[in-house]
């Protein structure tokens, strides 16, 4: 195996002190697999002070117990050592999976539960299913769909009835800790296991509000799936954006609050677009998101519904709202919306915004003004002019670039102020 000379030396120093030495965990699985390992691990029968004499840059892992960080020509190495009374054998009933419980040595590799054959079979299974395991660790529980759509694996019977089992005791889980797995779901190209985790009872202790639209239909002739399918289609057609597939996860949940049907059997979902930016603000707290990503996120959902007006104003409206570089972000969302309902309808919707593309791409090129800051006035020259601060300059800015929206020509300083004495003339 093409494995790092650094790590190597680390292996050879604790074995020449008399102690046995693996590479273990997810590093062995990524070296059978030919990837490059995320981190090395090594399994040993040295204690921890052993690790400590012979390393200088030693440093103790509080993330477990009995583990240390050593650190190699700029290479770290997270070292779990064995208690008094444990055999290096009982290291390996720590790990999660059985696909990440092997270890490698110069005598061969070391595999307790048959994490070989599970590779080969692309099979998910938990090395320790237990009540205990799950409460202790319950983020295994989510972690398990993580590596379903990393490596395109699958659950197996057992795992998937373990999480049947055990689900409920993802909720001991810490928002972050969760977060950071859905961010990596949501960042690989299986992102349809959201479907799986609703089908084994998982997604409603982790996201109530996405599970429960997995049951409310769309009876219109635009859409053919139920709401919670709808939703992950359009998450599947998204590029790897985490702004745009946050968003996408979200943008319709607040459907089921908003659902109505009309006297012809209809279902409508009116003004479900502030609920979900509702909802979203609750679980993107509740999970600790980046308040700046969750910015771009809620104001994306707000506008996903929003027709835009394929016009040069229409565009630049639209722009104020979300920004320059959050627009295309937008214009990305509402395709992968589309592709997500009747394909019957897409056609016209796509030649819609791919116009609306163009007459965007024109405004960046041209540096039209589009928003306030972009006038050749400001407030304090309004202050000059005698307005007062506040709401009579907003308000007066906010007519200006009207008028500039319409006619990128007329943004200069003198004609803005000649307007700017017209409207406070008229204002009285």
């Amino acid at each position: 195996m093409n494995l790092n000379e650094s790590v190597r030396h680390v292996i050879d120093k604790i074995e020449n002190s008399g102690y046995k030495a693996y590479i273990a965990g997810a590093t062995v699985r990524e070296l059978l697999m030919s990837e490059t390992p995320v981190a090395y691990v090594i399994a040993t029968n040295a204690p921890t002070t052993a690790i400590k004499h012979l390393f200088r840059k030693c440093f103790d892992n509080k993330m477990r117990v009995n583990s240390v960080t050593v650190i190699e020509n700029k290479t770290a190495c997270n070292i779990f050592c064995t208690s008094n009374d444990e055999d290096i054998s009982d290291l390996f009933k720590s790990f999660d999976f059985t696909i990440n419980s092997m270890g490698i040595s110069d005598n061969g590799i070391t595999d307790y539960y048959g994490g070989m054959e599970d590779i080969s079979a692309k099979r998910i299974n938990f090395t320790n299913a237990s009540q205990q395991t799950f409460s202790d660790k319950p983020i295994r529980i989510l972690r398990a769909f993580r590596y379903v759509a990393w490596l395109n694996f699958k659950l197996s019977p057992h795992a998937k009835l373990d999480i049947q089992k055990y689900g409920v005791l993802i909720k001991k889980a810490q928002g972050d800790k969760i977060r950071e797995e859905l961010d990596k779901i949501l960042m690989s190209d299986n992102t349809e296991v959201f479907m799986q985790m609703n089908e084994l009872g998982l997604l409603k202790h982790i996201l109530p509000e996405l599970d429960i639209c997995f049951s409310v239909p769309q009876k219109n002739k635009y859409h053919i799936y139920n709401v919670g399918e709808h939703i992950i289609h359009a998450v599947m057609t998204t590029p790897d954006d985490p702004v745009i597939r946050w968003a996408a996860l979200l943008h319709d949940i607040g459907k089921p609050i908003c659902k109505s049907t009309d006297s012809n059997g209809i279902i409508h979902f009116y003004g479900h677009h502030k609920e979900s930016v509702r909802l979203a603000t609750e679980i993107l707290r509740r999970l600790r998101v980046d308040g700046s990503l969750s910015k771009d996120i809620l104001t994306l959902i707000e506008n996903h519904d929003v027709r835009i007006e394929p016009t040069p104003q229409g565009v630049k409206r639209m722009m104020m709202r979300t920004g320059g570089e959050l627009f295309p972000k937008l214009l990305t969302l509402q395709e992968a919306d589309n592709k997500a309902k009747n394909m019957k309808y897409f056609q016209d919707k796509l030649n819609k915004l791919n116009e609306i593309r163009r007459i965007y791409q024109k405004i960046i090129a041209e540096r039209h003004p589009y928003k306030i800051s972009d006038l050749a006035i400001n407030g304090r020259d309004l202050n000059k002019l005698g307005f007062r601060a506040g709401h009579e300059i907003g308000d007066t800015l906010l007519k200006l670039l009207e008028e500039v929206l319409i006619d990128p020509g007329l943004n200069t300083r003198e004609y803005l102020i000649m307007r700017a004495r017209l409207h406070k003339k008229k204002r009285g």
